[in-house]
């Protein structure tokens, strides 16, 4: 699994180890801006499922680094695609809501076409095209607004920002999922523990019946001025900071944000039967741990 010190890749680490032998790789293990590191790490490990939980993140900043941006999330994912189908092996990667423009009014199905706004959004959906036409098995699974109890995200700034600011406005016209890593974790789990036979890994035949590309965030809906609501009052904080919400226009950032990020999880259930737990119910989970 690579990208084990992410927010996804670190809820992975545990809840994978059960389903076989997993080797974990961070930053200092795998270097995904050297395309022959990638191939060598991946002839040494021999692996059946590369997971690949890494990516530039930082959406802002993608505005500034396109070319780092694309080799992380556009090209290091199409060589493991290519990699992986040399090895006969299958291939798990996290996809993004910013591969839309965010213009549809309902929520986004994984037939509707992209449109990214910025270079994160472009450098993901390049990375998400590759795998899909390397001709191997995969799962690409596309999630929105993540956060968890580590790294860096809307969740712990909140906390942060609360405890240092007596006012804080908050963008109140984007809307979103939000979804906890460790949901997205739990989820590719027990989507793994479906189409893999027990006694055989390298049995990828079930796997690749079901390959292809789900939306994978929480039930319902919100907005960020409606997170950080949430946040507050399930961190009890609500008292000492007051929330103002604000239009984009007050909000401006080098890269444009998707107005609507809401994913339709209407063929994930159907697949699998999994419906994720909507997401004022995960976010009081998390915090409860």
């Amino acid at each position: 699994m690579i990208g084990k010190e992410g927010q996804i890749g670190g809820e992975l680490s545990s809840l994978l180890r059960p389903l076989g032998e997993l080797i974990l790789c961070g930053e200092n293990d795998l270097d995904l801006t050297q395309g022959d590191h990638i191939r060598k790490k991946l002839g040494d490990v021999q692996p059946h499922i590369i997971v690949n939980a890494a990516a530039y993140t930082a959406v802002d900043k993608a505005e500034e680094e396109p070319d780092l941006a694309m080799a992380i999330n556009g090209t290091a994912p199409a060589i493991l695609a290519e990699e992986a189908k040399k090895l006969g092996a299958a291939l798990i990667h996290y996809s993004t809501d910013y591969v839309f423009d965010g213009e549809k009014p309902e929520p986004y199905t994984e037939e509707d076409s992209p449109n990214p706004l910025g270079v994160y959004g472009r450098t993901k959906l390049a990375g998400d095209e590759a795998i899909q036409s390397a001709g191997l098995p995969y799962f690409i699974f596309r999630t929105a607004w993540v956060y968890g109890l580590k790294g860096k995200n809307f969740l712990l700034t909140m906390q942060r920002l609360a405890k240092e600011r007596d006012e804080l406005k908050i963008v109140d016209d984007q809307i979103g999922s939000p979804t906890w890593s460790r949901t997205i974790a739990q989820t590719t789990a027990n989507i793994l523990t479906q189409v893999l036979p027990q006694n055989s890994p390298g049995d990828l035949s079930h796997f690749e019946q079901a390959s292809g590309l789900y939306n994978l965030v929480c039930g319902g809906q919100t907005s960020w001025f409606g997170f950080a609501q949430a946040i507050l009052e399930a961190s009890s904080l609500s008292q000492d900071t007051k929330l103002t919400p604000i239009p984009t226009s007050e909000y401006p950032t080098p890269a444009k944000r998707p107005q609507n990020s809401v994913l339709s999880t209407k063929k994930l259930k159907s697949a699998f039967g999994i419906a994720p737990p909507a997401w004022d119910v995960t976010l009081k989970y998390c915090l409860g741990r």
